[in-house]
């Protein structure tokens, strides 16, 4: 390609050919394990288009009327928006339609969905398809959370199979639909790798391979809204962090409102995010299977932590019910010592 620079000489622009797309980096991490059947590769293939098919959605809600309210509300009592229920469709035919999914937890299912008709499946997946929905009207973003588990030897799929701790998961990761789409992914035991969907290309591009985060960075994330319900180690905490240390600096505080796009912030540039628990919501507001567990195994593999309002480790922690909510503390591994520190006094 040739381009015209500032003095009006042609230059040739360099074209970047070396493209890992997601479809090739599942690939070729599927090839370093002999064991591998492919099943999980395919699983992944689905999530990915589901994950073009949202984006793509979002991009024209406000052309084609799929913003607003559809005029119900999901099993945890949120409003459904129009894209809420769309991008629950699509997520429900993706996994059924791959033939490598035997359940489905979805924050906008009540119950789990089995795939009867896949009997050969041997994976679980918990999402929240659109996380963050009420913020869609105001164009902030928004994103997709899931976790897999992998089924018990011998099941054809059971509410146990994904009653499980993050330490169980083999898979988790999110998508953020913003001024691009962006895919963060990482496996049991392997690195944290992002992705930016090309929409002229129509795939993932490896943008940010081996994400890690910072040890320690000055901001905070969290709604001080709720403060008027926190415990009073929590609220000492925060307090903590805009006082000024001798010749430095207070912390700045980061808080768009959405999961995803806060927690893909902190990945980036480090800090803390939290949601506590607190007098109004004793157990927590987020969801440990699809909120929760997911960002907490992306967050651990990429240096940092995660734990919940009792200072237990986020993956240990397991859901009593498909829905089961908890508190959560997750960023740069030295922000949350900070954390655990004020939690002991």
């Amino acid at each position: 390609m040739v381009a015209v620079n500032g003095t009006g000489e042609a230059e040739t622009e360099k074209v970047n050919t070396h493209i890992v797309t997601l479809t090739r980096f599942l690939t070729e991490e599927q090839v370093k394990h002999k064991e591998a059947t492919g099943d999980f590769t395919l699983l992944c293939h689905a999530l990915q288009f589901s994950f073009k098919s949202i984006a793509y959605y979002i991009r024209r809600a406000t052309l084609v009327n799929l913003t607003g309210l559809a005029g119900s509300s999901n099993t945890t009592g949120d409003e459904q928006k129009k894209l809420d229920v769309i991008s629950n469709d699509l997520f429900i035919e993706a996994m059924r339609s791959s033939g490598k999914c035997a359940l489905l937890v979805s924050e906008e299912e009540e119950d789990i969905i089995f795939f009867r008709d896949s009997a050969h499946a041997r994976y679980a997946v918990a999402c929240d398809p659109i996380d963050g929905s009420s913020n869609l009207d105001a164009g902030v973003s928004v994103g997709t959370i899931f976790g897999i588990h992998k089924l018990a030897e011998g099941s054809r799929g059971t509410k146990e199979d994904i009653l499980k701790p993050g330490t169980e998961l083999v898979a988790a990761g999110f998508t953020m639909y913003g001024a691009s789409a962006q895919l963060v992914i990482t496996m049991k035991g392997g690195s944290v790798n992002g992705f930016t969907l090309d929409t002229g290309l129509g795939e993932f591009i490896l943008t940010h391979p081996n994400m890690r985060l910072p040890r320690s960075r000055a901001i905070y994330s969290v709604n001080e809204g709720n403060s008027l319900y926190w415990e009073d180690h929590v609220k000492a905490y925060f307090n903590s962090l805009k006082e000024a240390p001798e010749g430095g600096k207070p912390y700045s505080a980061r808080y768009i409102g959405s999961m995803v796009a806060d927690a893909y912030r902190t990945l980036l540039y480090g800090g803390i995010f939290a949601y506590p628990a607190d007098k109004k919501s004793p157990k927590g507001k987020l969801r440990i299977l699809y909120e929760c567990a997911p960002m907490a195994m992306v967050f651990e593999n990429a240096g940092g932590q995660a734990v919940d309002s009792n200072m237990r480790r986020m993956l240990e922690v397991v859901p009593e019910h498909i829905h089961d909510k908890s508190g959560l503390f997750m960023g740069s591994y030295d922000e949350v010592e900070k954390v655990k520190a004020f939690h002991k006094k």
